[in-house]
């Protein structure tokens, strides 16, 4: 981590501000803006099923990003669209691309085009755009415009769009593999609801309150969602969320578990409780995802998780200070 933080680090004084507070309504509470590309390729004419017409945009600290690079890996489709990475550091313009003058440890160039900032590739899909630049963003090589940047959208076109090229290539496990099975729709659809509004979106709501009263009701929601994963999800040691394999409700939760204790319970005030003392269940859960399929442990980053929250939000953490804990950012299994 020293090394990494000496090629990264970069006077985080002067660092540009994200200003929180353009997300907060009169009440203070945080509003999540919606996603505006909502394309799907295989569906839409517009984007047929080719192999190597398509890249996605990516941060390995964002959870929704997370979602996309998870999906991704497990479908087997890293033949068919490669990615790149922005940097850890998100300011006022949004994220950005590692430079020489701006190293990062695994953080890649645009490998499109070369742009110094995300917010390039939405202008080039739309000059008119006003929204915020946010990843995960499908790419469209051909057409030179945004596909999908809606990772809950994203990582069901990557679940079924491409299992014809998959089944011809003899990738017939991952083919099959699918993490939206018809006879658990109603379940996961369910599950994720309530996980993404007061789990998921609740540590940003947490986070991000504007007064005291928004956070302790945001916080307080938090936990009793956690408690409802822990006692009535993961009971009796039970292996995943819905069913008996992994589907996409289990990766929607995952990314926002993995962070908790290295982030969210000090940097987001999500602090009533930690998943390694307090959640036995989820944190079981947590560790066999990450130790047994290493589609999901090779998409987790901490360093750029840990820097990315503690110096992109001077507003909560002023001076930038990274914690050194909790050690070790995840235990064995």
């Amino acid at each position: 981590m020293d090394l990494f933080f000496r090629s990264c680090f970069r006077q985080v004084r002067n660092m540009s501000k994200i200003d929180i507070q353009k997300f907060h309504n009169a009440k203070g509470e945080f509003k999540r803006q919606d996603s505006s590309f909502r394309s799907v390729i295989g569906k839409d004419p517009k984007f047929p099923v080719e192999p190597d017409r398509y890249h996605l945009y990516v941060s390995y600290a964002c959870p929704w990003a997370n979602r996309a690079l998870i999906a991704r890996k497990l479908k087997g489709l890293e033949d068919y669209l490669d990615y790149s990475v922005v940097h850890w550091h998100m300011d006022n313009k949004g994220w950005r691309f590692p430079s020489d003058d701006d190293p990062c440890e695994g953080a890649t160039p645009d490998k499109l085009y070369g742009y110094k900032r995300l917010s390039e590739l939405y202008y080039r899909a739309n000059p008119e755009y006003e929204g915020r630049f946010t990843v995960p963003v499908l790419w469209d090589k051909k057409q030179h415009t945004i596909v999908n940047n809606e990772s809950s959208e994203i990582i069901r076109i990557f679940n079924t769009a491409f299992n014809e090229l998959l089944e011809k290539d003899g990738k017939h496990e991952q083919a099959r593999l699918n993490l939206y099975p018809e006879s658990l729709q109603t379940q996961i659809d369910q599950i994720n609801d309530w996980v993404y509004n007061s789990i998921n979106n609740g540590v940003y709501k947490t986070g991000f309150a504007g007064k005291q009263e928004v956070y302790e009701k945001e916080v307080k929601s938090v936990f009793a969602h956690l408690d409802k994963v822990e006692n009535e999800l993961l009971a009796d040691g039970q292996e995943f969320l819905v069913g008996d394999q992994l589907t996409e409700a289990d990766i929607r939760l995952f990314v926002t578990i993995i962070r908790f204790d290295p982030v969210y319970v000090q940097h987001f005030k999500c602090n009533i409780g930690m998943i390694r003392f307090d959640y036995p269940n989820i944190h079981r859960w947590l560790r066999r995802l990450y130790w047994n399929y290493p589609e999901l442990r090779d998409t987790v980053n901490f360093d750029h998780i840990k820097f990315h929250y503690t110096k992109s939000h001077p507003q909560i953490n002023p001076l930038g200070i990274t914690p050194v804990g909790p050690l070790p950012n995840i235990l064995p299994l």
